[in-house]
């Protein structure tokens, strides 16, 4: 029986993060059980388009959210310094992700913002406050770190609970 590595499970995990943002991107957001039966059926076992209308709206099966996005630009950071690193992950949110938003929620890519990441571009870009993510910002600095250290984690399943427990 083969023996997966941590680094096998922690790339499983990235991955799979990955693919569920993106099979999640049709049914995305609907809190009516009766109306996602409808409208995918009682199973998805494959990527779809959001329905004209709904979150996500123009955005083709398969492609990234938002969160998508932002944990590719996350990876990028990780890749380029070996480890997490803030400075580096809060520039390629001002430079990669922020100048594709206008503050409203139907924008930017996967075809909605968040509060909590409006909320960030405001601050960066329209207040010009720079440095550390704090604040109402932390769902862009925290999410991302409490993420790698559960992967950093993985091999000591105590820590790896306490790190995912962080995100909640």
């Amino acid at each position: 029986m083969p023996t997966n590595t941590i680094q096998d499970r922690a790339s499983g995990a990235i991955m799979g993060a990955l693919i569920g943002d993106a099979l999640a991107l049709g049914p995305h957001w609907y809190y009516d059980l009766a109306e996602l039966r409808n409208d995918y059926g009682d199973w998805i076992d494959d990527y779809t388009n959001p329905k004209p209308g709904r979150y996500h709206d123009g955005i083709k099966a398969g492609q990234p959210s938002q969160a998508g996005f932002i944990l590719t630009l996350m990876l990028k950071s990780l890749a380029a310094c070996g480890g997490y690193d803030e400075k580096d992950f809060c520039e390629r949110m001002d430079s990669e992700l922020f100048p594709l938003l206008d503050g409203m929620p139907v924008s930017g890519p996967g075809n909605y913002t968040s509060q909590s990441i409006r909320e960030a571009w405001r601050r960066r870009v329209q207040q010009n406050l720079t440095g550390a993510l704090t604040g109402a910002q932390t769902g862009l600095s925290g999410i991302p770190k409490r993420f790698v250290d559960g992967l950093d984690n993985a091999a000591e399943l105590g820590r790896l609970a306490s790190a995912v427990a962080a995100l909640v």
